[in-house]
């Protein structure tokens, strides 16, 4: 059966990278290829920032509700083939089917919607004393470059894309090429929906060509960025020479802290373990450090530990799988040198630490048992470096203070959870551990209005909301004298 040929998305139109090349997309599940991704270049970036400069002038005039209904429609044709998407993003990405149907496919969907909202309900602002009146405008930058990951394929690219068309932008966005299938099609989602040519512009390929030639690019006037702090900090470093806005949401390496007085029902240990291992731990949000009270470390690991055993490695296809396969080929063999290292390092492996066959089909996917490992010192590499995958260490820590030293001893601070029944407690920890986002008995719960993003290496700037809104317009302030 011939692979499935992908397209750019250029000035309205499908089209192949200028040099016809592709890139094999591979189905993590079997470990085979399944599709062709465009090899594009310098050439499909300047052929998209042409198109998107020819449009910006047009979209940015639009009124703020027909840029929303635009959306809105979008959003519709994506939620009507939310059953056929969820397929894609499982197959391109190895997660199960179940969690991109009840996540990933919803989610894109809300963002699409949400920042149509938000961009009718976002007020102007205005000032006024006895000497002036001053108001602000928020004018869209013109081009602007998204750059999405391979973990939450749409889910992400949608959260970049909506904010910026929603603020009269146009874009080039870049999805992952390990991950493109539903980012094409969004692409022909967007043209069956009317979407004005040029606003929207999606193009294929590696980093070092396309992602680069979008960072350099002199019409490009900010990037969005979601990935790893070694990429998002050359993509830095390059705009720096240009002056472009950067917003940069990077890695993490999370801490969930278990206090002794914390209400440990079935219902929040069952969502402690889902913070480790949903989406394979291939989430930047997961909580792969999991510091626990010492009063009360050897009977929550005794009840941790059985409902980590219990969970189910298997086909993406199957409901019954609640982690499915990693990525590619170059994750999993990365993965799995971070278990060797760790024990290395004098860690105890506690439940999973080896691959998994999965039987049929999958027999040649690349699939890693959810791996639970102690022993290791705070400040060894395996409790330091973002690993990405199913992989959970447990902390012992004896009070507050040991547990905010422990939290704070990464480069990393992205988002962490606290469990405890002490709110002034929760309180206390949470404004002393370095972390953008702090979750208190809960985790992933979340409300588009408030600002995401991390601090050290995990991210410059913040998204979600107003904040969004923000990046992706410049502000300009006009004074009337009295």
């Amino acid at each position: 059966m011939p692979l499935l040929a992908l397209s750019n998305l250029v000035d309205g139109r499908l089209c192949p990278a200028a040099s016809g090349d592709y890139l094999d997309v591979f189905e993590p599940a079997t470990g085979k290829p399944h599709a062709r991704c465009p090899d594009s270049g310098t050439r499909d970036v300047d052929a998209a920032a042409a198109a998107a400069r020819r449009a910006a002038p047009g979209w940015a005039a639009l009124p703020a509700q027909e840029r929303a209904r635009h959306l809105h429609r979008l959003a519709a044709a994506v939620e009507a083939r939310l059953d056929d998407l969820a397929r894609d993003e499982s197959r391109d990405s190895g997660k199960p089917v179940a969690l991109a149907r009840s996540v990933d496919i919803p989610r894109s969907v809300a963002n699409l919607r949400f920042f149509a909202e938000a961009i009718t309900q976002w007020p102007s602002e205005a000032h006024v004393d006895a000497r002036a009146l001053n108001f602000t405008l928020r004018q869209p930058l013109g081009v602007v470059g998204c750059i999405s990951p391979w973990n939450l394929p749409l889910y992400l690219f949608t959260w970049k894309i909506a904010p910026a068309l929603a603020a009269g932008n146009t874009v080039i966005a870049k999805p992952s090429e390990v991950t493109p299938l539903t980012a094409f099609r969004l692409s022909e989602l967007a043209i069956e929906c009317g979407l004005p040519p040029g606003v929207l512009n999606i193009v294929h390929g590696l980093g070092p060509k396309v992602g680069q030639a979008m960072v350099e690019h002199p019409q490009v006037k900010a990037i969005s960025f979601t990935g790893s702090t070694r990429t998002g900090a050359a993509i830095a470093s390059a705009a720096a020479k240009s002056f472009k806005k950067v917003s940069l949401e990077m890695g993490g390496k999370n801490p969930a802290i278990v206090f002794a007085d914390a209400d440990l029902s079935d219902a929040n240990l069952d969502t402690i373990v889902r913070s480790g291992f949903s989406n394979q731990g291939e989430i930047c949000l997961c909580g792969s450090r999991l510091l626990v009270q010492r009063s009360i470390f050897e009977e929550f690991r005794q009840r941790y530990l059985a409902k980590v055993k219990a969970l189910r490695v298997g086909d993406p296809e199957s409901d019954a799988s609640d982690l499915g396969a990693l990525v590619s080929q170059a994750h999993f063999d990365k993965v799995m040198a971070c278990i060797e290292r760790a024990k290395a390092e004098g860690g105890r492996v506690l439940a999973g630490g080896q691959a998994v066959n999965v039987p049929g089909r999958c027999a040649d996917g690349w699939f890693v048992a959810p791996t639970v490992i102690e022993g290791l010192p705070q400040d060894c590499a395996t409790n330091r470096e973002e690993i990405f995958g199913p992989v959970v260490t447990l902390l012992p820590f004896d009070d507050e203070a040991e547990a905010v030293a422990i939290a704070n001893g990464t480069e990393y601070g992205l988002a962490a959870s606290l469990w405890t029944s002490n709110l002034d407690r929760a309180q206390r920890v949470a404004a002393r551990i370095d972390f953008g986002i702090v979750w208190i008995n809960c985790w992933m719960l979340r409300d588009l209005r408030t600002p995401f993003g991390g601090v050290k290496h995990s991210g410059v700037g913040r998204e979600g909301g107003v904040e969004a809104l923000r990046f992706f317009t410049e502000a300009k302030n006009i004074c009337i004298a009295s």
